[in-house]
C-alpha cells in the first residue's frame, strides 16, 4: 500500500473534515479552514455537493434503471455513499469506487458494505490513467450493458480542458448507449471562491482548477442532457424549498 503523508494536505481528507468526518490531518484542517476564512459558504457548499450525489444516484438507480456504477474519486466514506443510495433503490446495484489516495485505501473496508445481491467494490487506480481504470472495472462490470460513470468534484483537478475532455470521451466510449455521465464540479462563479481557491492550490495540496459553467458544458458533448441540465448543483431537481446558491454545477448527461 503506497504510504500516507500526513504533512500534505489531499483533497478527499479535507472534504472529510469540511463534511465534519474525523479521517483528516492538522495539514487538511488548516488547508480547510484557510479555504473557508474567504468563503465561509465553502461547508455549504460541500454538503451541497454531497446532495447532488445522492439526488443523481437515486435518479439512475430508479428513474433511468441503472444497475452498474463507476465511481471515480470517490474520497473517503461519509453519508450516503453511492453504493448506498443505489442500493437503497435497488439492491442488486453493482457499484466501483476509483480513487488514487493510499487513505481511502485504508478505509475501504467501510465503503464495502453493500447488500448481499449487488456488489461493491474499491480500485486504487488514477483518473489520468482511464485505460487502467477501465481495465480493473471490467473485472467487476458488465460493459455491455449500461453504466453510470461518476465525477463528483474531481475534474478540477485536471488543469486541461482538453485532457478532461479525453479522459471522458476515453471513458464514454468504453460503454455502451443508453450509459451515463454524471459529474459535478466547482465554478469560479464569485471571487470568493476564485482566491479561496487560489490560496487552497499554494497549500500543497495538489491543486484544483475552478471553471466556468460554459467550461464544463463542453465535457457533455455529444450526451443528451438529462433536465433540468447543466445548473448550479443545488438546484438540480430540489426538493421542497428555495435551493441555496453554491459556487458549483452539476448535470446528468446520457449516451445516445
Amino acid at each position: 500500500m503506497p504510504k500516507i503523508d500526513a504533512s500534505v494536505p489531499h483533497s478527499a481528507r479535507i472534504w472529510n473534515y469540511w463534511l465534519g468526518g474525523k479521517d483528516n490531518f492538522e495539514a487538511d484542517r488548516a488547508a480547510g479552514e484557510q479555504v473557508r476564512a474567504i468563503f465561509p459558504a465553502m461547508i455549504e457548499t460541500a454538503r451541497e455537493s454531497r446532495a447532488f450525489l445522492s439526488r443523481a444516484v437515486g435518479f439512475l438507480a430508479g428513474e433511468a434503471g441503472i444497475r452498474q456504477f463507476l465511481d471515480i474519486g470517490t474520497g473517503l466514506p461519509t453519508a450516503d455513499n453511492t453504493h448506498e443510495v443505489a442500493q437503497r433503490v435497488r439492491p442488486d446495484s453493482r457499484v466501483v469506487y476509483v480513487d488514487n489516495d493510499p487513505m481511502v485505501l485504508a478505509h475501504a473496508r467501510a465503503l464495502l458494505a453493500g447488500t448481499p445481491e449487488g456488489l461493491t467494490r474499491y480500485l486504487h487506480s488514477d483518473l489520468r490513467d482511464p485505460d487502467a481504470v477501465l481495465r480493473q472495472a471490467a473485472e467487476h462490470l458488465d460493459f455491455t450493458q449500461p453504466v453510470a460513470v461518476l465525477l463528483f468534484g474531481v475534474m478540477g483537478h485536471i488543469a486541461d480542458d482538453d485532457e478532461v475532455a479525453d479522459v471522458i470521451r476515453e471513458l464514454l466510449a468504453a460503454v455502451p448507449s443508453g450509459s451515463y455521465l454524471a459529474l459535478s464540479d466547482g465554478t469560479d462563479t464569485s471571487a470568493a471562491v476564485v482566491e479561496s481557491h487560489r490560496q487552497y492550490n499554494e497549500s500543497g495540496a495538489v491543486p484544483y482548477h475552478l471553471r466556468s459553467p460554459e467550461r464544463i458544458a463542453r465535457f457533455f458533448d455529444g450526451l443528451e442532457l438529462v433536465e433540468p441540465g447543466l445548473v448550479p448543483f443545488t438546484h438540480w431537481r430540489p426538493g421542497q424549498g428555495t435551493p441555496a446558491d453554491v459556487d458549483g454545477y452539476g448535470g446528468v448527461g446520457r449516451k445516445p
